[in-house]
């Protein structure tokens, strides 16, 4: 069993000069010009991109680098946790709980479904189109119609973006292409359907997501790898697949846990990073996973600041907020279906419903839960807990009338928005998000400052396996420019302009 070694100190001298460094950077100069350095790399942030990066530098023969990660594990949003009462307890997801895309014949394979079956992860596959059923606020309603119809409605707004792409026609909000190619949902029953389809996806809203990008983003998911979404029920948790993956190459001493990173300060001749504790660390390079969400939140300080390219191409990003909210009840009283849609008569309000006491996931185990995202995820995580679960059991008395709701024997969300270790769930691409912020997003600043996670993921922005791809491709380029004593690294763009000048006569 691998243990992973704990945050080691620096003398207190340094730890003091660096962080007094933000206003004297020509002493952070001399301190990394005269100090041993830690290590080569400090990859920072344990998670999915985190993990992959540094295999990819072991793989390239550099294993001088050490993964600092605030949390007491390896996992970062691929996070589990065990629920229920005392004697009927289950591991339930509360971040990434899917493989999204499998493999099509001999066709490209997603790695993530990859490390599953590496690593044995038990996956059940989930039926989100066929196996629902559907109710609003005055209980059980067929409006299957309404469902099958958005699911049209969503395959016309992504064939058409394609369409537009290799004729050069500009981007627009989500909610600009449903209305071009004909869907403008009015009832609640509308709403409710659509939401499933795009929200529940992207974690935000049409009116707040591309066109475009949310286009090429699924369709590089599901035409790439397959429509296939399998479910994780595995009890050790989906992190295993991390966290197995570090055991066959991580020795002790190149991980640090509960190490929240508070500055990075950089310079000609390498980094130094400041720990919450007073510690720091010094290497020759820092590589970056942090989530868009902390970086945009300036929970993370940069010495110097960060070049105005890079700072608007991270605030021209959004992050989407995606929160599952477990119950667990005495008895089964609901669906037998795997998923229920709700339709309330203000959209997004509660509309997702999963059975996880299913014979095709957690039988006997009691659990219903249910997903909300976006505006609506970051007003509940300002409420109390009694307070959501007073509103969902109120939604569910409305979807079962003539049912005696029992309480819940156990409740619990992840406050996503506000865990400054997050700051959100995934990335989102706005319509005013540009392929030159995107370039920028992926840039490493000057040699010494690199960054990789979902967000910086082109074609797979949102996704898990996009987190995977751009560990593994930045790290090829970070091992690359070491072994080559140095590099330029990623082309960015100083500015990003319209392509032709704005009309303002």
């Amino acid at each position: 069993m691998l243990l992973w070694a704990r945050t080691s100190s620096i003398t207190v001298a340094i730890a003091y000069f660096l962080s007094q460094a933000y206003s004297l950077p020509l002493a952070t100069q001399s301190v990394l010009k005269g100090r041993p350095k830690d290590a080569k790399v400090l990859i920072l942030g344990g998670g999915m991109a985190g993990v992959i990066a540094a295999r990819t530098l072991y793989e390239q023969g550099i294993d001088d680098f050490i993964i600092v990660e605030a949390k007491n594990e390896l996992g970062g949003r691929m996070m589990s946790h065990r629920f229920g009462a005392a004697n009927n307890q289950w591991t339930i997801e509360l971040g990434a709980n899917w493989v999204q895309g499998t493999q099509t014949g001999d066709g490209p394979a997603n790695p993530i479904w990859t490390l599953a079956k590496k690593h044995s992860i038990s996956l059940h596959s989930s039926d989100y189109f066929g196996n629902i059923s559907t109710y609003d606020s005055s209980g059980p309603v067929d409006y299957q119609d309404i469902f099958q119809q958005s699911i049209e409605n969503f395959h016309s707004l992504t064939a058409i973006a394609g369409a537009r792409v290799p004729q050069r026609l500009v981007d627009m909000t989500a909610r600009s292409g449903y209305a071009l190619s004909g869907s403008r949902p009015v009832t609640a029953h509308d709403m409710a359907a659509e939401y499933y389809q795009f929200d529940w996806e992207f974690g935000a809203t049409p009116e707040e997501t591309s066109w475009l990008a949310s286009s090429w983003a699924h369709n590089n998911t599901f035409r790439t790898f397959s429509r296939t979404n399998l479910l994780s029920i595995d009890q050790r948790g989906f992190k295993t697949i991390i966290q197995d993956e570090a055991k066959g190459f991580l020795d002790d001493e190149q991980v640090k846990l509960n190490a929240t990173v508070t500055t990075i300060h950089t310079a000609e001749h390498g980094v130094a990073v400041a720990l919450e504790d007073g510690t720091a660390l010094v290497a020759d390079y820092a590589l970056c996973t942090f989530s868009l969400g902390v970086l945009q939140h300036g929970d993370v300080q940069f010495v110097p600041p960060l070049p105005a390219w890079k700072q608007e191409a991270i605030h021209s990003m959004a992050m989407g907020t995606y929160t599952k909210i477990f119950l667990q009840f005495p008895y089964q009283f609901w669906f037998d279906t795997e998923m229920a849609l709700y339709a309330d008569p203000e959209r997004g309000r509660y509309p997702v419903w999963q059975s996880l006491d299913h014979e095709a996931f957690l039988p006997d185990s009691g659990i219903l839960f249910v997903t909300v995202t976006g505006e609506f995820s970051r007003r509940i995580e300002s409420m109390t807990d009694p307070a959501v679960q007073t509103e969902i059991l109120s939604v569910l008395r409305a979807m079962f009338p003539n049912t005696t709701i029992p309480d819940p024997l156990d409740f619990f969300f992840q406050r996503w928005y506000r865990d400054p270790l997050f700051r959100g769930s995934y990335s989102n691409w706005p319509a005013n998000f540009l392929s030159e912020h995107q370039t920028n997003m992926r840039a490493n600043v000057d040699e010494r400052l690199w960054f990789a996670g979902e967000a910086t993921s082109k074609k797979h922005f949102g996704y898990l396996h996009g987190a995977y791809t751009e560990g593994r491709d930045i790290g090829l380029a970070l091992a690359d420019c070491i072994q080559g004593g140095g590099c330029l690294g990623l082309e960015h763009v100083d500015r990003v302009r319209t392509a032709r000048p704005y009309d303002t006569v």
